[in-house]
């Protein structure tokens, strides 16, 4: 996704120059993207960027009145409302759209960047000093990659960018591949690459002399596991106060903000609360392409409570007849971070970004209040990789239940969400940007402080939305909860509603090899119409069988796939054959597979054609040279 890109090197001015350059490429995926460089010689800082046009990013490089502090900032910040008028008090002068004041924060503020608030990575230049300071947020999600080499120190958004300059590091790492097989992610702050490792959250790294000097951190989590616990009616309040007070930073835009509805309970309270004016905030959800699902008709329902226009964004023939370009597209933007089976995310944002260049969402409040786990080990089926490969498998069940055995609250927001959630995260941002109130610091902080029986429920989040709309609490969830009624015929509705979720999975990607069989059987009767579609946006089991058959086939049975060092040839022959037959359910082992194959394609094989394929060219609109 757009972010910064930089080289801090004593070489010749000509070389770093260059690959910077090459390394922006790398990044530069669009043409609605607008790149520059700021080059500091004497400092051997040779930075870049890629921003959204029209995003908060958008403007790089900030610089201060004297011109002696310069800052390029990527992602998106929230700042308290005091935080503007009272720099302008102090004298510094902005525009107040964009992120022009941030660079006045840090005249200000002797702790930056701990103060600030959302989803951001960046590097400070002071020439006053003669050093730069490499941070970003304390969540780690906006992903920044390093590599340090002899003689120069890369950064950047995306692991490509230093790919592109460093192509002897285009090797998978064995232990991140014995992670991504098993946990769909690599833990730990490593890449999938070896020798590129990611950034730790909340770091505050000091550059000087043309050298990586001091490796700081500016947050630690145990800040806020250290916190007092409340009780369950006191933490309700605060965390009530804290949600309410910050929610409207979230819509407060230069750009157009569109809300992203769901059927469940983290939009909804969004909504409750936001209480925008009529026909003033467009809503929108995902849609199947076999029914209406139960998404699209309790948000539709939700919009027309709140008087807000609402459509749908179909996911179906369209997609289908262009999967490998959004496979392809998935797994390239977000460097191999999602499988194949997140391509649909690409394809659906570039549908809303068309709607608003920024997506209001309710992510990552399931995992905050409810203790939702998105990510766990799993076993792969036995014989499908080699054996050199299993012991790594092992030690990524080894290594997440190490990290995982934690304060849960913790693991939530510093490790599954940076880990599991930020390859959808760079995905989506490379067509929009996406935000969420349920990582504003404030409201984290507070969930912090919650009792464990407030976490294990649905209560919290149930009685925010009836303060702030009796009308929203009064309409179900897409799985029955919320409704205010008691009758016993609500009661069979919810149990019927959650009959259908559940069936749904067992008749898609969860189907017990036992049941395919049956299926198959049956298969002129076309069973699939009775379950899909009701609550589920992607049916990747039919459509592997059945629409995307021939691309499977060319890819996992040509001879490059099936002789990767990693699988066995047979039972990779097996699986895609059993699976097109349709009497065997290999749905995640397919996505796997074809993840990989993907990523060796586009990062591993023949990478002088590949890894840059596709880019724009880029025009280089803001450079400055010191």
């Amino acid at each position: 996704m757009p972010g910064v890109i930089g080289i801090i090197s004593r070489r010749p001015r000509e070389e770093s120059e260059q690959e910077l350059r090459q390394m922006i490429e790398a990044m530069y995926h669009e043409e609605f993207y607008v790149a520059g460089t700021w080059i500091e010689e004497s400092l051997g800082i040779y930075v870049g960027w890629v921003a959204r046009k029209g995003s908060f990013s958008d403007g790089m490089p900030l610089r201060n009145e004297r011109g002696d502090v310069v800052l390029v900032f990527a992602g998106e910040e929230f700042p308290e409302p005091a935080t503007k008028p009272g720099l302008k008090r102090c004298g510094h002068e902005f525009d107040e759209g964009g992120s022009a004041y941030l660079v006045h924060v840090y005249e200000q503020d002797p702790l930056f960047p701990a103060n600030l608030n959302g989803r951001f990575h960046g590097l400070l230049i002071d020439l006053r000093q003669g050093t730069a300071l490499l941070f970003n947020d304390r969540y780690g999600m906006e992903r920044l990659y390093y590599h340090q080499s002899r003689e120069s120190f890369y950064f950047a958004a995306e692991a490509k960018a230093i790919l592109a300059v460093r192509p002897e590091l285009r090797r998978l790492d064995s232990r991140g591949l014995g992670e991504l097989i098993s946990c769909g992610a690599v833990l730990d702050n490593r890449s999938s690459f070896t020798g590129i490792e990611i950034l730790p959250p909340g770091s505050t790294w000091t550059i000087q002399n043309a050298l990586l000097e001091k490796k700081c951190f500016y947050f630690s989590p145990q800040q806020w596991e250290e916190q007092e616990t409340l009780d369950t009616g006191s933490f309700y309040k605060e965390f009530c106060q804290a949600f309410t007070r910050n929610l409207p930073r979230y819509f407060a835009s230069q750009e157009r903000v569109a809300m992203s509805l769901t059927g469940g309970l983290d939009t909804r309270m969004i909504m409750a609360w936001q209480k925008a004016p009529p026909e003033a905030l467009l809503c929108y959800t995902f849609g199947s392409m076999f029914r209406e699902n139960h998404d699209v008709r309790v948000a539709r329902r939700v919009a027309q409570a709140c008087g807000q226009p609402f459509q749908v964004i179909e996911v179906g023939q369209e997609f289908l007849s262009l999967f490998a370009h959004y496979a392809e597209k998935a797994v390239y933007i977000s460097d191999g971070c999602v499988d194949v089976s997140r391509s649909p995310d690409v394809y659906v944002n570039e549908k809303a970004r068309r709607i608003a260049p920024v997506r209001m969402t309710g992510n990552y409040g399931g995992e905050l209040l409810r203790r939702i786990r998105t990510f766990k080990p799993v076993e792969p089926i036995p014989g499908l990789f080699s054996p050199e490969i299993l012991p790594y498998i092992r030690e990524a069940k080894e290594t997440f239940f190490d990290v995982a055995n934690g304060h849960p609250v913790s693991f939530a927001v510093f490790k599954q969400c940076p880990w599991n959630h930020y390859g959808v995260l760079a995905v989506e941002q490379s067509r929009l940007a996406l935000r969420s109130p349920f990582l504003d610091n404030d409201v984290v902080k507070t969930v912090f402080r919650a009792p464990a029986s407030a976490l294990n429920s649905n209560q919290v989040s149930l009685r925010l939305i009836s303060e702030g709309s009796r009308e929203l609490a009064g309409i179900p969830t897409d799985r029955g909860l919320g409704s205010r009624s008691e009758r016993p015929l609500e009661s069979i509705r919810r149990a019927f509603l959650e009959f259908q979720f559940k069936a749904e999975y067992a008749y898609d990607m969860g189907m017990p090899q036992w049941v395919a069989r049956i299926d198959q059987a049956f298969s002129a009767f076309h069973l699939e119409r009775l379950f899909l579609g009701r609550h589920k946006v992607f049916h990747f089991r039919v459509w592997y069988r059945d629409a995307l058959a021939g691309y499977l086939k060319e890819m996992l049975l040509d001879p490059r796939s099936l002789y990767r060092p990693y699988v066995e040839r047979k039972s990779l022959e097996a699986v895609v054959r059993g699976h097109l037959k349709g009497d065997r359910n290999f749905t995640t082992e397919i996505h796997k597979l074809l993840t990989l194959e993907i990523l060796h394609r586009l990062f591993l094989d023949k990478p002088e054609t590949n890894v840059l394929r596709g880019r724009c060219k880029v025009p280089l609109g803001a450079t400055a040279v010191h």
